[in-house]
């Protein structure tokens, strides 16, 4: 029997209400945008709706302006990795604003990979 070929489509992308972490609700859309207002504790980024690749290893990346991390350096991207828990599996991938706001003003790439294949790139700027 041969594997279903995996579907992934962008659900929704900009800005978001608040996202509680610890809850399997992802956040509400607010609004379409690629243009985000930096301001304390806005929420943004996007929701991919993933079908057909349970127990498949999803994989992201979101590289930021140059903000300075507690050590004074220059901040790392920001990268990690989960599994598909369901067949229809819905996944978010934002961030949230803290202050300093200057510091994190401009261009924002989140970007996701399936098993390693890319599936979703998106900029999101920081205005």
């Amino acid at each position: 029997m041969t594997k279903r070929k995996a579907e992934i489509s962008m659900h929704s992308y900009g800005l978001y209400d608040g996202w509680d972490r610890e809850s399997k609700e992802l956040p509400s859309l607010v609004a379409i945008t690629t243009e985000i207002e930096a301001a304390l504790d806005v929420e943004f980024g996007y929701i991919l709706r993933i079908r057909n690749a349970r127990n498949c290893r999803i994989t992201f990346r979101i590289e930021h302006p140059l903000f300075k991390d507690a050590d004074g350096k220059v901040a790392e991207p920001f990268v990690g990795a989960l599994y598909v828990k369901t067949n229809d599996f819905r996944f978010f991938l934002g961030d949230t604003i803290w202050a300093p706001v200057s510091d994190k003003r401009g261009a924002w790439r989140l970007t996701t990979w399936l098993d390693g294949e890319q599936v979703a790139d998106k900029i999101l700027t920081l205005i």
